[in-house]
């Protein structure tokens, strides 16, 4: 049986990418596109950062360069800036994934890949961008969180600070909103044959997954005559996005028989049903709130009734209750225990560890009535050298061995 052909079949996109960001070509891969990943000749050390490290290789390399193809070039030597010049004069994009001008040194900058190609893309990825007085400082993922206001500090019981556990915002959103940019660009350029030089920073994509937040508390600045809070609260401005929902008793987590769920009726209508449903319409009498966006906010009569009945049944009842009576309700899990969820199992089948050296998620965008393509493993350095240039080049046998004879082909 062939493999089905991606989204993206016929898109050639070259990679020169340190760490995290080179993630900004996953989802390129994963949709079908060939992705070169350009390294030198000692590889990206990916391969040995965070952990778990599974059978010698990190996590993050085999989760960020599956499907690619590796090239290991030493852009130290002129034959190798040759062949990477000779890449990108058939590709559709260059990616930079690493400090701004990485290969504007070596002679492979976007004025000089232009030459040799008028409608290459080139899309720089970085913490802090081009521009602005961090540009140039030193930095690694959870700082663009830190930078974006995503991450409270936390403090231990001896009073020591410490980053409490979260979700990496930056250097997921930077590489997805690259990723973007890029086939935005790659449908322009293919329709007018002019290329185009873009970047984007991690930090300004964790700012702008955010962007409720930052935005709120600058529509606050303006006087309460012009931005006021919702109807339900009484106009009252409560604080921006989640920081608000501390107060809610109509929405709110509520412990369960066996774990927590996630009640959400804030609209009149869904307030009614669960009351109903649960054989206590009294509440709904005394307390039938507003129609829209009521949380019941301070109300710890009632959210004392509701702590009382959720304890009553188990997580899974409580999810098929709300969907029988028609009132959101939503599992709370972890990220260990997600994977035993329905739904998850539904829709995020793993990628079996046979295929990828490790169980993965697959891509989550689903085509109907046909398949994207299984990503294959993540490459050794340079495991397709001599399959690429022979292939995408047309190198015969000498040629490629006059390079590794130079050095400029590890």
């Amino acid at each position: 049986m062939t493999e089905p052909k991606g989204l993206l079949d016929g898109v050639r996109i070259i990679e020169s990418a340190l760490l995290g960001p080179g993630a900004i070509t996953t989802h390129l891969a994963d949709l079908g596109a060939d992705v070169i990943k350009v390294e030198p000749p000692q590889g990206d050390y990916i391969r040995r950062m965070t952990w778990p490290i599974i059978e010698g290789n990190s996590l993050l390399h085999l989760h960020i360069h599956r499907g690619k193809r590796s090239v290991a070039l030493d852009l130290r030597k002129p034959e190798g800036v040759e062949v990477y010049k000779e890449l990108a004069r058939g590709a559709d994009a260059v990616i930079e994934a690493m400090r701004p001008g990485a290969l504007a040194k070596r002679g492979l900058g976007y004025d000089d890949l232009k030459a040799v190609n008028p409608r290459i893309v080139f899309c720089t990825i970085s913490g802090y961008g081009m521009t602005g007085p961090y540009k140039d400082m030193p930095s690694h993922g959870i700082a663009y969180d830190t930078w974006a206001g995503q991450v409270p500090p936390a403090y231990d019981d001896e009073g020591f600070c410490y980053i409490p556990e979260h979700s990496s915002i930056g250097i997921h959103a930077g590489p997805l909103m690259g990723s973007l940019g890029i086939l935005a660009a790659i449908i322009r350029a293919r329709a007018s044959g002019e290329g185009c030089a873009m970047e984007i920073a991690q930090s300004d994509a964790a700012a702008y997954f955010d962007w409720y937040r930052i935005e709120t508390w600058k529509a606050y600045e303006r006087p309460e005559s012009e931005v006021t809070g919702n109807a339900s609260d009484n106009f009252e401005r409560r604080a921006p996005g989640t920081a608000g929902m501390r107060e809610g008793v109509r929405y709110q987590m509520y412990e369960s028989l066996d774990g927590h769920v996630l009640f959400m009726a804030s609209e009149r209508e869904f307030w009614k049903n669960f009351c109903e449903g649960v054989g206590r319409a009294d509440l709904f009498e005394r307390w039938p709130g507003e129609q829209y966006a009521d949380h019941a906010r301070n109300n710890r009569e009632l959210q004392a009734e509701l702590r009382a009945i959720f304890k009553q049944r188990r997580s899974a009842e409580w999810i098929e209750f709300g969907n029988r009576v028609n009132t959101p309700m939503a599992p709370v899990n972890t990220p260990q225990t997600i994977a035993d969820d329905p739904q998850f199992q539904d829709r995020l089948p793993w990628i079996s560890r046979d295929r990828l050296d490790c169980e993965q998620l697959p891509f989550p965008v689903k085509l109907l009535g046909e398949e994207l393509p299984i990503p294959e493993k993540a490459p050794t350095p340079g495991q397709h050298s001599d399959e690429v240039l022979s292939e995408v080049l047309g190198y015969d046998a000498d040629r490629i061995a006059a390079l590794r004879e130079a050095g400029a082909l590890a």
